[in-house]
Parts: C-alpha cells; structure tokens; sequence
C-alpha cells in the first residue's frame, strides 16, 4: 500500500496497465510530453514511449473517433478530454458510434475505450470549467459512466473500465484530486495522506463496476450521492448529528439498485445529493427509482439536494456549490415529523 492522491492513483492505473496489456495506448491534448493539465499521465511517455503515450490535436471529435477506429481493431484506448465541459464536440462519436457499435455489429466489434474526463466545480473554473454533464451521459444506451469519490476507488475502477468491453466515460472530480473536501471552501485544504481511501495498493486491482460503497452507515436517512458531494454530504451528516448513511454510488450507470433499495427500506427516508443542474439531473432518474422500487417503506417525502439550473457561475461559485448547510437543511426536512 502507499499513500496516493487521486492523480497519482489514476496515474498508477494507467501504468498499470500499460504493462499489463501491449493494447493499451493513452493519448489526448498534452497528456504525453507534459504529462496532462492535471499531471495524471506525468512520466508514463518518457517510461513507455511516443508511441503508447501520445499528444492528440485539440480536437475532441478527432481524438474519440480515432479511438473507435483503434478499439475495432483491438487496442483498448484511454483517451483524455481536457475538462467534462469540451466533450460536446465528440457527442456524435460517443453516442452514435461508441455506444452503438456492438448492437449494431451484432457482436462483431465492440469499443473498449476509456474517456477520461475532469468535471465539476469548486476550482473557480467558471462557465466552462465546472460543468458536470453525466446525465447526459446516463441517457445513452450502450456507455458506462462511472465517477469515483476518492483515490482507492480511483485506480481500481479506471483498471475495470480499461479492461471492460464496454465504452466508459470516466468522470473525475477535480476538486478532489488532491484531497477530500467536504464544501468548506475557507479552510485549509485536506490532503489524502491523511485519509484512509488514501491508502492504495501499487499494483493491479479492480473495484466492481456497478458497485456502490456505503461510506457511511447509519439508520435515520439515506443519502444517495457520488463524486465531491459523497464528502459534502458527510460533512452534512456530522455537523448536524443526523445518523445518515451515507451511499457513494461510484457507478452511475449501470446501477448498483439493489444497494440503493436495501439502504432505503432499512432507513425509510432519502436525500438525493449531486452538484450537477436539477433539472433533468441524475438525481430525478434516482427520486424515480426510489419511489418505484421503495414507495411503501417511505415515510417522508424524497428530498434532492442540487446545482441550480442556471450556467455555473465565477463569482458567486459558492452560491450555486451545493454545501453542507443545503444538504443539513435536508436531512432536516425528511426528518420533520
């Protein structure tokens, strides 16, 4: 085991994988020489060369096309889109081509890439760096899309979404990239050094997809969340001494239904929590799924807890972030008599 940041748990899956499997090949706008925006790939090039770890123009629609092309052939790709926010270029790649493929082959090809892709806020990226766009992605018949909340589950399911047949959207929250952080944006950072899911092992491993963690167990409310919000919502629950259990679903689809279900009938109350728009948001696919599948173990109305539908704003970042004071005020509602 060694003590990780989320960017060096990603980077240690890459490495991992590339020795493992001569297919793998990682590329996308400055993710080989300069070892990515972020330094999740820092190095991989110079230990495996140009032609495993490589630059891609600035062309998001070209960079997942062509790992298509390569995936039909038999590499396993894992593509970079710098932020979440500039994959809309590559939506018709995504959802025409990488999603249908292997219904429309009948079998015959499939696309094992990866698309790595930093989201969210809580960075003062604005407009156009803060973006959580996995509804979009939920919708689409045919991709995984998956967003790890710490540095353990970082690497063991970036190692899963490699090895899967399936196209995975891999979504990072880039607020967490160095450490866990619970919406109190005016204290001092809290490296993963000194969290337990700090701890990663430095060889292979897998987490499940399709697999939620309970992060923390508890009996009077169930929070549904994923990404930043898992140590929002924890921070909620502490603050407030509400005992919530606390479900981080890490697969947003597929979906772990049946962790979702056995939480809710044992607290018979839930809170829905994302940093993404409301409407239209994962969120409402989940209020959905709670009333169809928990509706008579219910005693209290489902409560979401969201971004507001409005572009992500620079100035009043902290105004649209959904902190703890907006899931404890929640928590609270469900728990009303």
């Amino acid at each position: 085991m060694a003590s990780m940041t989320m960017i060096q748990a990603l980077r240690s899956a890459m490495d991992v994988m590339l020795a493992r499997d001569d297919n793998v090949v990682i590329y996308g706008q400055d993710v080989g020489y300069f070892g990515g925006v972020f330094r999740c790939t820092d190095g991989l090039q110079a230990k495996y060369g140009k032609t495993r770890v490589f630059d891609a123009p600035i062309s998001e629609g070209g960079i997942v096309g062509s790992a298509i092309g390569m995936a039909a052939y038999g590499l396993r790709p894992v593509v970079e889109v710098q932020f979440a926010d500039y994959f809309y270029p590559a939506s018709d790649q995504i959802v025409s081509e990488a999603a249908r493929l292997r219904y429309r082959s009948a079998g015959d090809f499939t696309a094992p890439i990866t698309i790595r892709m930093p989201c969210g806020g809580g960075i003062y990226g604005g407009q156009t760096h803060s973006q959580s766009p996995e509804a979009l992605f939920t919708h689409v018949c045919g991709v995984r899309t998956v967003m790890p909340s710490n540095p353990y589950d970082a690497k063991g399911l970036l190692i899963a979404s490699i090895e899967n047949d399936d196209p995975v959207l891999f979504l990072e929250p880039k607020r967490l990239y160095n450490g866990p952080f619970d919406g109190h944006h005016g204290k001092p950072v809290v490296p993963w050094s000194a969290h337990p899911m700090g701890e990663v092992p430095e060889g292979h491993y897998t987490v499940p997809l399709e697999s939620a963690a309970v992060l923390r167990a508890g009996a009077d409310v169930t929070v549904l969340t994923y990404g930043t919000m898992v140590f929002v919502c924890e921070a909620a629950a502490r603050e407030t001494g509400i005992d919530a259990e606390i479900v981080d679903l890490r697969s947003l689809w597929p979906l772990d239904l049946a962790a979702i279900v056995a939480s809710v009938k044992k607290t018979r109350r839930c809170v829905v929590v994302h940093e993404a728009t409301r409407t239209s948001g994962f969120g409402a696919e989940l209020v959905a799924l709670v009333q169809e599948h928990c509706f008579y173990h219910l005693e209290a109305p489902i409560e979401r807890v969201t971004g507001w539908d409005t572009p992500y704003p620079h100035a009043l970042e902290w105004a649209y972030f959904p902190g703890p004071d907006r899931v404890a005020a929640a928590l609270k509602r469900v728990l009303e008599p």
